[in-house]
């Protein structure tokens, strides 16, 4: 009965002890980061979720015939930019990175009078 009670009371004597150590790692913790991370975040949220908008006004098997109407067009349209992207099998001219449909709309409608063949898509993005 004695050698109950001593065990009894070590045991409450070892939880005890547990417990207040326990207690005693409770902290708090103060994350210093540059004030420009958070910008970033924001930045790329905003590139991963937006539409994008492109007008594709070539295609061509030919990179240097795709080349030559790439530098056609800057010729006659300077102000939206232009690239050349290869997509099996051919090498497409794509212009702009508008971020709304009707933005897109407004340069198709320019772009429509020397490219009759010209048209609005929605790029896929890789996520």
């Amino acid at each position: 009965m004695m050698n109950l009670k001593l065990k009894t009371l070590c045991l409450v004597i070892v939880g005890s002890i547990v417990t207040f150590s326990l207690q005693a790692q409770q902290g708090t913790v103060n994350v210093s980061q540059d004030s420009d991370i958070k910008k970033l975040l924001e930045y790329k949220r905003d590139i991963t979720t937006s539409t994008v908008y492109r007008i594709q006004v070539y295609q061509n098997v030919d990179p240097d015939k795709a080349q030559l109407e790439k530098s056609k067009f800057l010729e006659q349209f300077n102000e939206w930019p232009v690239d050349i992207v290869w997509n099996t099998p051919n090498y497409k001219v794509w212009v702009g990175n508008f971020s709304t449909r009707l933005e897109a709309d407004r340069a198709w409608a320019k772009i429509k009078t020397k490219y009759m063949y010209a048209i609005i898509f929605q790029p896929k993005t890789d996520k």
